[in-house]
């Protein structure tokens, strides 16, 4: 397959990143067009799936906001019949900013558990990613690992823990997730626990590093990042325990996609969408060492051996959580968390 690449031309649009446009050919078919804010390998599945269908990809990663920034400029004149992102909180603001039109797909809707989708059809998940407890294996007995997000708030773990800053998208769903979960007051409880205990650290590699280094405990990072530094070695000193197993479960998250409201083919998108949730599962999850949304799908295997597939997973819908954004930030700023 010949591959091309061109750089985009942005025009008067204004938009705050930098941009790939990138164009998979070598079929005279149909041509789909892709704006993606996720960007774990989904050049294979896009591959595959030309190959399988003879529709021609183009799509246009960049950062999340900007390229709802840009759909939303564009209007009419998008070139975008699909666009996919990572985190609950980003499709539900698309959602909310009226960038998706509703999908009317039995294939969608059985693939994907309904707390996984837009109760109204405008958006459903692709891949599932959770955000989880780590801590390193040299320092910790697992037995002596926190068990759940309130007790990384208490006092004994002052000085010992990284976590994310609040600027990123996932640290805003998983307080979101406590704001349903717990209440408002309780979340503030929690979050300025947080921020009493924790170093805050810009993303979730360098608290994995940190954590390796000793230069903190015990963390709180999405599991596929863990997942890749196990396959590149085996012995790196930071293990995984899912969190509040007695409890709600584990804070679970999605990356997924939905059809643009101006899309000049909704129904090359849709079949799209839907190859994505079934035959292109494997392809899309795998080298990035999630969790297929679509349950009937196996996971691969470095996640199944070294994290199980058997783990009580959070059921608050990513339509709640996702919607709950803008009060997590607010909150946060309330707790002085960084």
């Amino acid at each position: 397959m010949n591959r091309i690449r061109r750089p985009l031309r942005l025009g008067a649009v204004a938009v705050g990143a930098v941009m790939t446009i990138t164009a998979c050919s070598g079929s005279d078919g149909d041509t789909l067009y892709v704006y993606s804010g996720r960007h774990y390998n989904i050049e294979k599945a896009f591959e595959l799936y030309e190959d399988e269908t003879g529709v021609n990809i183009e799509f246009l990663t960049g950062n999340d906001g900007a390229l709802r920034e840009r759909i939303e400029a564009e209007g009419e004149d998008t070139e975008a019949d699909a666009y996919i992102t990572v985190d609950a909180g980003n499709l539900a603001t698309a959602a909310a900013d009226g960038l998706f039109q509703p999908l009317d797909s039995e294939i969608l809707q059985s693939a994907i558990p309904a707390e996984l989708s837009d109760p109204d059809g405008y958006w459903y998940a692709l891949t599932i990613r959770a955000r989880t407890i780590v801590y390193n294996t040299e320092l910790l007995d697992e037995s002596d690992v926190p068990t759940t997000y309130e007790e990384l708030a208490e006092p004994e773990w002052k000085d010992r823990i990284c976590l994310r800053n609040s600027t990123n998208v996932y640290q805003q769903s998983l307080v979101a997730s406590l704001i349903a979960n717990l209440g408002p007051d309780e979340a503030l409880r929690v979050v300025e626990g947080w921020s009493d205990n924790a170093e805050i650290l810009s993303n979730d590699v360098l608290i994995l590093e940190s954590l390796a280094d000793g230069l903190c405990e015990v963390g709180v990072t999405n599991h596929y990042y863990l997942g890749r530094m196990l396959e590149e070695d085996p012995d790196f000193p930071v293990g995984l325990v899912w969190a509040d197993q007695d409890g709600r479960g584990v804070h679970v998250n999605i990356s997924g996609g939905g059809v643009t409201k101006y899309s000049k083919q909704p129904e090359l998108a849709r079949e799209f969408l839907e190859w994505l949730a079934t035959e292109g599962q494997d392809v899309l999850v795998s080298a990035n060492h999630e969790y297929p949304a679509n349950p009937s799908v196996p996971p691969e295997p470095l996640i199944t051996r070294e994290f199980g597939t058997d783990f009580v997973r959070d059921p608050l819908d990513a339509s709640v959580f996702g919607a709950l954004n803008a009060d997590a930030v607010r909150l946060m700023d309330e707790a002085g968390y960084g």
